[in-house]
Protein backbone atom coordinates (compact mmCIF):
# COMPACT_ATOMS: atom_id res chain seq x y z
CA UNK A 1 0.00 0.00 0.00
CA UNK A 2 1.46 3.15 -0.87
CA UNK A 3 0.68 6.04 1.93
CA UNK A 4 1.07 10.09 1.39
CA UNK A 5 1.91 11.40 4.85
CA UNK A 6 0.33 14.77 5.20
CA UNK A 7 1.39 17.11 8.24
CA UNK A 8 -2.16 19.08 8.22
CA UNK A 9 -0.82 22.99 9.59
CA UNK A 10 -2.87 25.72 8.37
CA UNK A 11 -4.40 26.13 11.55
CA UNK A 12 -3.89 30.03 13.06
CA UNK A 13 -2.83 29.05 16.22
CA UNK A 14 -4.81 30.86 18.49
CA UNK A 15 -4.67 29.10 21.69
CA UNK A 16 -0.58 29.03 21.16
CA UNK A 17 -0.30 32.58 20.50
CA UNK A 18 2.26 32.40 17.95
CA UNK A 19 2.69 30.13 14.99
CA UNK A 20 3.24 26.41 16.96
CA UNK A 21 4.66 24.84 13.67
CA UNK A 22 7.40 27.61 14.15
CA UNK A 23 7.73 26.81 17.85
CA UNK A 24 11.49 25.18 19.00
CA UNK A 25 11.60 21.75 20.40
CA UNK A 26 15.31 20.54 21.29
CA UNK A 27 16.12 23.61 18.55
CA UNK A 28 14.21 22.73 16.00
CA UNK A 29 10.45 23.70 14.33
CA UNK A 30 7.86 21.77 16.06
CA UNK A 31 6.97 20.74 12.40
CA UNK A 32 10.12 19.10 11.29
CA UNK A 33 9.59 17.11 14.24
CA UNK A 34 6.32 15.47 13.31
CA UNK A 35 7.85 15.18 9.27
CA UNK A 36 10.62 13.16 10.83
CA UNK A 37 8.36 11.24 12.74
CA UNK A 38 5.52 10.59 10.05
CA UNK A 39 8.18 10.00 7.81
CA UNK A 40 9.33 5.99 8.45
CA UNK A 41 5.59 5.12 7.97
CA UNK A 42 4.87 6.68 4.40
CA UNK A 43 6.17 7.11 0.62
CA UNK A 44 6.02 10.77 0.36
CA UNK A 45 5.28 13.47 3.01
CA UNK A 46 2.81 16.63 2.27
CA UNK A 47 2.83 19.58 4.82
CA UNK A 48 -1.24 21.30 3.93
CA UNK A 49 -2.00 24.87 4.32
CA UNK A 50 1.26 26.42 4.65
CA UNK A 51 4.88 26.68 2.83
CA UNK A 52 7.70 24.22 3.32
CA UNK A 53 10.89 24.46 2.40
CA UNK A 54 11.82 20.93 2.86
CA UNK A 55 8.45 19.32 1.86
CA UNK A 56 5.62 19.49 -1.01
CA UNK A 57 3.28 22.24 0.05
CA UNK A 58 -0.12 21.92 -1.30
CA UNK A 59 -3.34 24.50 -0.32
CA UNK A 60 -6.37 23.65 1.77
CA UNK A 61 -9.26 22.21 -0.73
CA UNK A 62 -11.26 23.62 -1.33
CA UNK A 63 -10.98 26.59 0.20
CA UNK A 64 -8.99 28.08 3.02
CA UNK A 65 -10.39 28.43 6.30
CA UNK A 66 -12.09 24.90 6.72
CA UNK A 67 -9.90 23.72 9.46
CA UNK A 68 -8.62 20.69 9.28
CA UNK A 69 -10.80 18.67 7.02
CA UNK A 70 -9.83 21.12 3.81
CA UNK A 71 -6.66 19.81 4.90
CA UNK A 72 -7.88 16.27 5.28
CA UNK A 73 -9.51 17.02 1.87
CA UNK A 74 -6.69 18.54 -0.11
CA UNK A 75 -4.30 15.82 1.21
CA UNK A 76 -7.01 13.33 -0.51
CA UNK A 77 -7.02 14.90 -3.73
CA UNK A 78 -3.42 14.88 -3.92
CA UNK A 79 -2.33 11.45 -3.29
CA UNK A 80 -5.48 10.55 -5.83
CA UNK A 81 -3.75 12.29 -8.29
CA UNK A 82 -0.48 10.76 -7.47
CA UNK A 83 -1.57 6.96 -7.16
CA UNK A 84 -1.09 6.63 -3.44
CA UNK A 85 -3.40 4.04 -1.52
CA UNK A 86 -3.91 5.88 1.74
CA UNK A 87 -3.34 9.29 3.47
CA UNK A 88 -1.62 9.11 6.86
CA UNK A 89 -2.38 12.29 8.57
CA UNK A 90 -1.20 13.79 11.45
CA UNK A 91 -1.51 17.51 13.03
CA UNK A 92 1.92 19.90 13.02
CA UNK A 93 0.78 19.79 16.92
CA UNK A 94 1.19 16.08 18.00
CA UNK A 95 3.92 13.35 19.10
CA UNK A 96 5.13 11.15 19.60
CA UNK A 97 3.84 9.00 16.69
CA UNK A 98 3.94 5.60 17.57
CA UNK A 99 6.22 3.26 15.56
CA UNK A 100 3.32 0.84 14.62
CA UNK A 101 0.83 3.59 14.18
CA UNK A 102 -0.08 3.07 9.99
CA UNK A 103 -0.11 -0.51 11.02
CA UNK A 104 -2.30 -0.32 14.07
CA UNK A 105 -4.44 1.60 11.95
CA UNK A 106 -4.08 0.08 8.17
CA UNK A 107 -7.30 -0.86 5.93
CA UNK A 108 -8.40 2.62 7.71
CA UNK A 109 -10.55 4.84 7.83
CA UNK A 110 -9.31 4.78 11.11
CA UNK A 111 -7.90 7.37 13.91
CA UNK A 112 -5.84 7.54 16.87
CA UNK A 113 -8.47 7.28 20.14
CA UNK A 114 -8.84 11.31 21.21
CA UNK A 115 -6.50 12.47 18.42
CA UNK A 116 -8.60 12.59 15.10
CA UNK A 117 -6.02 14.33 13.26
CA UNK A 118 -4.24 11.17 13.81
CA UNK A 119 -5.67 9.36 10.98
CA UNK A 120 -5.17 6.89 8.02
CA UNK A 121 -7.74 7.58 5.11
CA UNK A 122 -7.93 5.76 2.13
CA UNK A 123 -8.01 8.15 -0.67
CA UNK A 124 -11.36 6.43 -1.65
CA UNK A 125 -12.99 8.67 0.46
CA UNK A 126 -12.20 12.17 -1.44
CA UNK A 127 -15.05 12.98 -3.16
CA UNK A 128 -17.59 11.68 0.36
CA UNK A 129 -15.54 14.12 2.11
CA UNK A 130 -15.52 17.06 -0.44
CA UNK A 131 -19.30 16.49 -0.85
CA UNK A 132 -19.23 16.77 3.02
CA UNK A 133 -17.74 20.29 3.08
CA UNK A 134 -19.72 21.29 0.29
CA UNK A 135 -23.47 20.11 1.83
CA UNK A 136 -22.89 20.17 5.39
CA UNK A 137 -22.19 23.14 7.91
CA UNK A 138 -20.16 20.95 10.98
CA UNK A 139 -17.05 21.38 9.26
CA UNK A 140 -15.40 19.22 13.03
CA UNK A 141 -13.20 16.13 12.74
CA UNK A 142 -15.08 14.19 15.51
CA UNK A 143 -18.50 14.64 12.72
CA UNK A 144 -16.40 13.54 9.92
CA UNK A 145 -14.64 10.53 11.29
CA UNK A 146 -18.70 9.21 12.46
CA UNK A 147 -19.80 10.33 8.50
CA UNK A 148 -16.62 8.09 7.23
CA UNK A 149 -17.40 4.98 9.98
CA UNK A 150 -13.88 5.45 10.88
CA UNK A 151 -12.27 3.22 13.45
CA UNK A 152 -10.96 4.84 16.63
CA UNK A 153 -8.25 2.85 17.63
CA UNK A 154 -6.40 3.09 21.69
CA UNK A 155 -3.10 3.53 21.82
CA UNK A 156 -1.57 2.68 25.31
CA UNK A 157 1.52 5.18 25.46
CA UNK A 158 0.74 9.02 25.83
CA UNK A 159 0.36 10.86 22.24
CA UNK A 160 0.01 14.96 22.93
CA UNK A 161 -1.65 17.16 21.59
CA UNK A 162 0.60 20.62 22.03
CA UNK A 163 -2.19 23.14 21.99
CA UNK A 164 -0.76 25.96 24.09
CA UNK A 165 2.84 26.77 25.01
CA UNK A 166 2.66 25.47 28.41
CA UNK A 167 1.53 21.68 26.62
CA UNK A 168 4.75 22.02 25.01
CA UNK A 169 7.00 22.48 27.77
CA UNK A 170 5.52 19.63 29.83
CA UNK A 171 5.66 17.30 26.51
CA UNK A 172 9.48 18.52 26.45
CA UNK A 173 10.01 17.88 30.22
CA UNK A 174 8.32 14.81 30.11
CA UNK A 175 10.56 13.73 26.77
CA UNK A 176 13.91 14.95 28.58
CA UNK A 177 13.86 17.78 25.59
CA UNK A 178 15.14 21.25 26.38
CA UNK A 179 12.65 24.01 24.87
Amino acid sequence: MRLLGAILAGGQSRRFGSDKAAALLAGTPLLEHVAAAIESHVDDVVVVGRRSQAYAAIEDFPMPLLGPLGGLCAALRHAQSWSFDAVLTAGCDVLPLPADLADRLAAGPAVVEGQPLLGLWPTSLFERLLEHLTFSDDRSMRAWVERADARTVPFAAPIYNLNTPADLSYYAAAEGLVR
